[in-house]
């Protein structure tokens, strides 16, 4: 069998612990809000908290077009965050529910409300892989150690290259593939 580690529950397990106010804000992609996913998962641990989500459907093209650190990215972010405090002013605690907006991180806490907690969740998710891996010996001695790193895509190398050299902060070289 397969077995997939989400990036959702390793956040909600650990909101509980972040947020005082117990009113979370979510910044997700428009498919994540319209899914309602943060929302059902917080809500099987966490009951009393109040999840609001918001769409944000111009970060994604921002990062990926290099526009993340320009001015121009300022309208689109505070934008976003003044919707959310409009609906839930109680808000203290924001999930950054896209793997895109952890770049405009530094945006996203200039505009937000002193005192709101940005919660970008690669540490969250890396943890819980960590925790599963000691927990379950057998998989973590079936992994390879020191291998290699071999980019494969689908669109075009150098649109590709250009986008993951944001994340990964160095140069890469993808081959491109038919599926």
């Amino acid at each position: 069998s397969r077995r997939v580690l989400g990036v959702i529950r390793p956040t909600a397990e650990c909101i509980g612990q972040i947020s005082h106010t117990r009113h979370v804000g979510i910044f997700a992609t428009p498919g994540t809000i319209r899914s309602h996913t943060y929302e059902l998962e917080i809500a099987k641990l966490h009951p009393d908290i109040k999840v609001t989500g918001v769409p944000c459907p111009m970060w994604v093209p921002l990062v990926e077009n290099n526009e993340a650190d320009k001015p121009g990215a300022d309208y689109f972010v505070r934008q976003k965050i003044d919707e959310m405090f409009l609906i839930d002013p109680a808000i203290d605690s924001i999930i950054l529910g896209c793997t895109h907006y952890p770049l405009l991180i530094d945006k996203i806490r200039r505009f937000a409300p002193k005192g709101v907690t940005i919660i970008p969740q690669g540490d969250y998710v890396a943890r819980s892989l960590q925790n599963y891996l000691q927990r379950h010996t057998d998989m973590e001695a079936r992994l390879t150690q020191g291998g290699t790193l071999r980019l494969l895509t689908t669109e075009q190398p150098h649109q590709f290259n250009e986008n993951a050299s944001i994340f990964l902060h160095q140069n890469v070289k993808a081959e491109r593939i038919v599926l």
